[in-house]
């Protein structure tokens, strides 16, 4: 999901391993997963990992005075974050949701405060005290047969906030939401996404470099994992291969794989596929890199593709290059959706969503699919420094799909993509070196 054009001085080509090959001659042994013998060019593979900085106390500290602004903008009181990215992103804390609750509560003003169940107690707290909550933050423990939200109240109270409107993030659970508007009658629940979306949506020069390695590297898995390619491979194999390629250079990173027919589902099919000289081969996934994610589809074929999958290939191409064209900042978010749907259309492949089925992308961060998102109705005009996918597609039933998909950084007058581009099915990672 990184744009090559700019990554540290490296092109993605580069150190992909050995150079491009035609697949189509491909009949040596399938290499093992990441478990076994590697192939060449996956083994060629070092690691990247030195070169992904971590997100500072300070931005932490610098995100929580954004997210007051804006709470002070939306008439919010305090906001309450549950286990999950928003938690991570303004705290540091990583928590997994369950039907207990941890919450970290953020007045509009005044110290947060947290409550924890007790028997966490000290799990939480060292992650407490790694992060940009006070050392003096209030701690309000429960034992297991307490309610929790008579802290969130009693905690708020304190605050002299019992009355007011207190933020609930869209992914917070009804159980907790619900528990807290139990507990405090007089205050309105409302919603926060206008905060925690209103920080995440616009990156910093870092959460771009960020995703910039880590398309990077995610590009790099897939031209290693292409190379490594032969006719008889299951989706299973090839999915294995760009686990143990991004493994290679130091992180955690998969994709799904579809092959033939089922490559015009566009989030694929779970029945087996075995690749055959001939058949279409789709890849999509991506890695996370100090929290930040990559999220890259690349679409070619084992061998000689027909002209028909040529011609959809560069209809999806034009596509994807009107839409990065009319990206820019002041621009509603569905004009980049219908600039990508005209292409499409005009071509012959529609009407509408008929062959196009999903909107044009979505914007990304540290959550794979997050606010805000390049669809019809979507009138937010972008801004600097948000980064979406862009994904035009064919999907042809019972026959084949063709994607395109690159993440696209908002400059201050236009768009990138973090990656260098698919120029054909025969060569998605350009003409051998």
């Amino acid at each position: 999901m990184v744009s090559g054009r700019k990554f540290l001085g490296v092109s993605a080509l580069a150190v992909a391993g050995t150079a491009c090959h035609s697949a189509a001659a491909r009949t040596d042994p399938a290499p093992a997963d990441g478990d076994g013998a590697l192939s060449p060019a996956i083994a060629a593979l070092t690691s990247m990992k030195s070169r992904a900085q971590p997100i500072t106390v300070d931005e932490r500290r610098a995100r929580i005075e954004a997210a007051r602004a804006l709470m002070r903008d939306n008439d919010l009181n305090a906001m309450m974050l549950t286990g999950g990215t928003s938690l991570d992103y303004f705290t540091g804390i990583q928590w997994g949701l369950s039907e207990r609750l941890l919450a970290v509560v953020l007045p509009v003003r005044g110290k947060p405060f947290l409550v924890t169940p007790a028997f966490e107690h000290a799990r939480a707290m060292e992650q407490v005290a790694a992060g940009p909550l006070d050392t003096g933050t209030d701690v309000m423990t429960w034992q297991e047969h307490e309610s929790p939200y008579a802290l969130v109240a009693q905690g708020l109270q304190s605050r002299g906030l019992a009355t007011g409107r207190l933020g609930i993030e869209e992914t917070v659970r009804y159980v907790f939401s619900d528990g807290a508007a139990h507990a405090l009658p007089a205050m309105t629940l409302a919603s926060a996404t206008p905060v925690t979306a209103g920080c995440r949506m616009v990156k910093t020069d870092h959460e771009v470099a960020l995703m910039r390695l880590a398309a990077a590297v995610t590009l790099r898995a897939y031209h290693a994992a292409w190379q490594s390619i032969r006719e008889g491979m299951t989706q299973e194999d090839v999915s294995a291969m760009i686990a143990a390629a991004h493994r290679r250079q130091g992180f955690d990173g998969e994709a799904s794989v579809q092959v033939g027919e089922y490559s015009a589902l566009p989030h694929g099919s779970r029945t087996p596929q075995t690749i055959r000289d001939g058949t279409i081969v789709m890849i999509d996934g991506g890695c996370k890199v100090e929290g930040y994610v990559s999220d890259i589809t690349r679409t070619f074929v084992l061998g000689a593709p027909t002209d028909d999958m040529k011609r959809v290939f560069d209809i999806v191409y034009r596509a994807q290059t009107a839409a990065l064209h009319t990206a820019r900042p002041g621009l509603e978010c569905q004009a980049v959706d219908a600039a990508a749907r005209k292409v499409i259309v005009d071509a012959g492949y529609g009407p509408d969503y008929t062959y196009f089925g999903h909107r044009l992308g979505h914007g990304m961060g540290m959550d794979g699919h997050e606010w805000p998102y390049l669809v019809r109705g979507n009138t937010l005009a972008m801004r600097p420094n948000m980064m979406f996918s862009d994904e035009p597609g064919i999907y042809i039933p019972g026959k084949f799909g063709v994607r395109i998909e690159d993440d696209m950084h908002i400059t201050a007058d236009g768009a990138e993509l973090l990656t260098p581009r698919s120029p054909s099915l025969e060569q998605p990672f350009g003409p051998a070196a």
